[in-house]
C-alpha cells in the first residue's frame, strides 16, 4: 500500500484525522512512540478489575453538535456528571465553588449578604471567573475572591504549574468558575458522558478502517528529513503529494532550533486499597497540600460495582525534562512560551506537506470536545 498521509500519533487529534481522510479513500500509517493506541485518553483495568485512566481523568463533555454526533459513531456513550470537591482549611467543599462554599466558610449572616451581593452584581449569569470576583468594585465580593484566591487558585496553580499565578496566561485561571447557586457539577455543558468500555476501545473502534494502518513502538521522526520547504519520508512507501500529520512537541519535530517550550508533566501514584470508598467526589483537589494537587477515585468514574475494593491515583505535577522518562502533559502558555512557540509555528508553515494537530503541536490547552473540534476543521479544509 502506498500511503497518503503518515500520521505521528494516535492519540484522539491524529485518530479523528486517520478516521476522516480514511473514509474519503486516502491511505494512511499511524506510527506510535509508545506501546499502545489512544495517547494520553489510554485506560485499562488493573488488577481489581476498576478501569483506570494511566494518564489522568478523562471527562467528556461538549456543547458542540457535531463533534457529540461524531464519537458516537465509535462508541456507546454512558451520561455522566462529574462532581468534584476541594480540600481547603480543614473543610471539603465543591468544586467549583458555589453558595455552600460560602455557607461553609462564613458566618450566616454575612454569608447571606456575599450571596445578596452576588446576585445583584451578575444577576444575568450562573457562572464567574474569579478574575472577575477580583476587579469588582463591591467590596464584599472582593474579599470572598481573594479568600478563594489565597487559599486555592493561586496555591494550585503555582502548584500544577510550577510558576507564579502571575505569569501563567490568565485564561488558565479562568477556566474553573465560580457558580452563583448552590450546583454542584463540575461542567455545564449540554453533554457530558464516558465511553461505556473505555477509551482505548472507542480509538480502538476509530481506527478499524481498511485504510488505516498502525504501528506501535515506533517513532515516526526516526523516518522523516527536514528538507527546505517539505519532509521527506524514509523506508515507506508513499505517494507523492503525502502529508506528514504531526501531534507531538512541535519543538521536537524541529530539534529545538529555538529552543525548547516548556511543558508540565504528571507523575501518579497507584493504590489499591480495601474498602469500599475512599472520598465523597471521585476528584478531589488539595491545593493547600506539599507536593500533589488531586486525588482521583477510579471506581467513581463513572461508577463500577466492586465492593471491598477501590483504586486511587495521587496526582504530583513535575517540570517536563527531555532526559527524563516522563510525558509531556500541559503547554505551559506565558508570553516567553507564547514568543517562542509562534517562531516554531512560523516555520512550520513553509513545509508545504506538514499538517499541525493537537495540544502539543498546536501549543494549546484543549480539552478532548475542543481537540476534536480542531481536527474536524483542520480535516476540512485539506479534504
Amino acid at each position: 500500500m502506498s500511503y497518503d498521509f503518515i500520521i505521528a500519533g494516535t492519540g484522539l487529534s491524529g485518530s479523528v484525522f486517520a478516521r476522516i481522510v480514511a473514509e474519503k479513500g486516502y491511505h494512511v500509517l499511524m506510527l506510535e512512540r509508545r506501546n499502545h493506541i489512544a495517547g494520553n485518553a489510554y485506560d485499562k483495568k488493573d488488577k481489581t478489575g476498576i478501569l483506570i485512566h494511566k494518564y489522568g481523568p478523562h471527562i467528556f463533555h461538549t456543547n458542540n453538535e457535531e463533534v457529540f454526533q461524531f464519537i458516537n459513531r465509535f462508541s456507546e456513550w454512558t451520561p455522566f456528571k462529574l462532581k468534584c470537591e476541594v480540600e481547603m482549611c480543614g473543610k471539603s467543599t465543591p468544586s467549583p465553588f458555589n453558595f455552600k462554599t460560602i455557607d461553609q466558610f462564613y458566618e450566616p449572616e454575612k454569608a447571606d449578604l456575599i450571596k445578596h451581593n452576588l446576585r445583584d452584581a451578575y444577576p444575568e449569569q450562573v457562572v464567574v471567573t474569579v478574575v472577575e470576583l477580583l476587579k469588582n468594585e463591591n467590596d464584599l465580593i472582593r474579599e470572598y475572591a481573594q479568600m478563594l484566591f489565597d487559599n486555592d487558585y493561586s496555591l494550585y496553580t503555582a502548584k500544577q504549574w510550577g510558576i507564579s499565578p502571575s505569569q501563567i496566561d490568565i485564561s488558565v485561571l479562568k477556566r474553573v468558575p465560580v457558580r452563583l447557586d448552590y450546583e454542584s457539577m463540575y461542567f455545564t455543558d449540554k453533554y457530558e458522558c464516558m465511553p461505556k468500555l473505555g477509551y482505548t476501545e472507542f480509538v480502538k473502534n476509530m481506527l478499524a478502517h481498511p485504510n488505516i494502518e498502525v504501528k506501535t513502538e515506533t517513532d515516526a521522526l526516526d523516518f522523516i528529513s527536514l528538507k527546505e520547504t517539505s519532509l521527506v519520508f524514509r523506508d515507506w512507501d508513499v505517494n507523492p503529494n503525502c502529508h506528514f500529520v504531526y501531534t507531538g512537541p512541535i519543538d521536537r519535530l524541529f530539534n529545538y532550533k529555538y529552543g525548547e517550550l516548556p511543558y508540565r508533566s504528571l507523575r501518579f501514584e497507584y493504590k489499591t486499597l480495601l474498602q469500599d470508598s475512599f472520598q465523597n467526589a471521585p476528584v478531589v483537589a488539595y491545593p493547600q497540600v506539599k507536593d500533589f494537587t488531586r486525588i482521583t477515585e477510579y471506581k467513581k468514574l463513572p461508577i463500577q460495582e466492586i465492593p471491598g475494593k477501590t483504586t486511587i491515583a495521587i496526582e504530583y505535577p513535575l517540570q517536563y525534562q527531555l532526559k527524563d522518562d516522563v510525558e509531556p502533559y500541559y503547554p505551559i502558555p506565558t508570553e516567553n512560551s507564547s514568543q517562542i512557540y509562534q517562531k516554531y509555528k512560523s516555520i512550520a508553515s513553509q513545509y508545504t506537506n506538514l499538517i499541525l494537530c493537537g495540544r502539543l503541536a498546536e501549543y494549546k490547552y484543549y480539552n478532548m470536545d475542543q481537540a476534536i473540534a480542531s481536527v474536524l476543521n483542520i480535516a476540512k479544509k485539506f479534504i
